[in-house]
């Protein structure tokens, strides 16, 4: 099992396995095999020591990934909260904050609906 940037990949073609890496969706995964010259079918489990390293290096070196790309969330999450601007306070609320309709759904960012006592 290959390890990179402190994520066990699976053994799945190394196109889809590189997307279990937070920050690294589909597309940049088919950018980094090819680069490479690492075919996106074979599995990870297939790959040679030599291409895991290389992949490793190249998203060391180039992406912005798991604790630093969190890190680097969360800061700007917490500054936009400091500044007290309008998004800020949605996510200092637990409210959606690109837009989206609170009278019903929203559900997920609000959580369980609570019944109001009283009312008939």
């Amino acid at each position: 099992m290959a390890r990179i940037s402190g994520v066990n990949l699976p053994n799945k073609p190394s196109g889809i396995a590189l997307t279990y890496i937070h920050g690294i969706g589909r597309t940049t995964a088919v950018k980094i095999c090819e680069s490479l010259g690492v075919d996106v079918t074979v599995r990870m489990n297939e790959l040679s020591d030599d291409e895991v390293g290389r992949i490793r290096e190249m998203i060391d070196r180039d992406c912005r990934v798991e604790g630093e790309l969190r890190r680097e969330i969360a800061m700007n999450i917490k500054r936009l909260m400091d500044l007290g601007c309008y998004r800020g306070l949605r996510h200092r609320r637990g409210l959606p904050v690109r837009g989206q309709r609170t009278h019903t759904n929203a559900r997920t960012r609000k959580g369980r609906a609570r019944p109001i006592t009283g009312r008939n």
